[in-house]
């Protein structure tokens, strides 16, 4: 796919501890298990309260009558935890991702940030211009979904600006860890020894981590492995994971908080406009997983993958050129 190596890979290569692939990969998966942990502790706190009082109301179950599966226990939990009060300290708690990528970069393969593509150089243009691409790319879709009749959009009544900010303070959070988690953490670590192989593996993972999410679908899953693959060739474009993280969360941001769409099957949320579905072919809308499952979404994130794919392509060769003529 890519034979060259960005230079956060090249550095990783220089620092790195161990060069054993399955290694790196194991390590990754330990360190994957205990930011679910982590990340899980407040909103089961938060939930349990309401989950235990719903099952107390049910004389059936109290009385031993009636036994509840996995499934139907994660269903009423799914209640709870998207409502406002728990779904933002939800997010909001997702920081562990960043933390935990750190740490084990730092302090297990004992290498420095930047190999992950934390660098403090043009940071905030970086950073500001992946907000813009990222809102352009969730309109876009939107937009798609409703020109093609699959969907209708509507302006909200009684907005609580208040609340969508607090939405946009947890996506923030949210998309940057993620980002931290699979981009900065896993890729780098693996395209110290092979650039394809960690584009193909995180952007994998990437995906995989989604497939307990409700709603999901095979088009879905197509879709998240292909987000992963673009904000791959992003952060190598730009050297930096700066806008990466920024796409991700107003990607987030803008599907949930402004255009009323579950986010991956997490349900809908306060919103600026409510997007309905009009049709019932679930490839067009998304279904219940969301616009995220949808063929539209499909062609933008190909269309967008393969513009950094040749802006790439064109730095490399150029800067190539200008080695060979120095």
């Amino acid at each position: 796919m890519l034979r060259f190596k960005p230079k956060m890979f090249q550095e990783a290569s220089e620092s790195y501890v161990t060069h054993s692939i399955p290694v790196k990969i194991l390590i990754f998966i330990a360190a994957f298990i205990v930011i679910l942990i982590l990340e899980s502790i407040l909103p089961s706190v938060l939930a349990l309260p309401k989950i235990m009082d719903e099952l107390a109301a049910d004389p059936l179950y109290t009385s031993g009558k009636k036994q509840l599966s996995f499934a139907e226990i994660m269903e009423i939990a799914a209640k709870y935890t998207h409502e406002p009060e728990i779904m933002i300290p939800n997010l909001l708690g997702t920081v562990f991702g960043t933390i935990v990528s750190l740490f084990c970069c730092r302090c297990i393969e004992m290498r420095h940030v930047r190999t992950m593509g934390v660098r403090k150089k043009r940071l905030v243009p970086h950073y500001l211009t992946g907000l813009g691409i990222g809102a352009v790319l969730m309109t876009s879709i939107t937009l798609m979904t409703v020109l093609s009749g699959a969907n209708s959009i509507s302006l909200c009544s009684g907005i609580n600006f208040g609340i969508i900010a607090l939405y946009l303070l947890g996506f923030f959070v949210q998309g940057m860890s993620e980002e931290f988690i699979f981009r900065g953490f896993l890729m780098s670590s693996l395209g110290s020894k092979n650039t394809t192989l960690a584009i193909v593996v995180n952007s994998a993972a990437f995906g995989l981590a989604h497939g307990l999410n409700p709603g999901l679908t095979p088009l879905a899953m197509v879709n998240l492995i292909l987000f992963g693959l673009f904000a791959s060739f992003y952060v190598i474009l730009f050297d930096d994971l700066w806008g990466a993280c920024a796409i991700h969360s107003v990607w987030n941001f803008m599907q949930g908080n402004i255009y009323g769409i579950s986010v991956s099957g997490s349900g809908k949320s306060e919103s600026v406009f409510t997007v309905s579905q009009k049709s019932s072919h679930g490839f067009l809308t998304g279904g219940d997983f969301g616009i995220e499952g949808s063929i539209f979404t499909t062609l933008i994130l190909l269309a967008a993958t393969i513009i950094v794919l040749y802006s790439i392509k064109r730095r490399y060769h150029d800067k190539n050129e200008t080695e060979q003529s120095a």
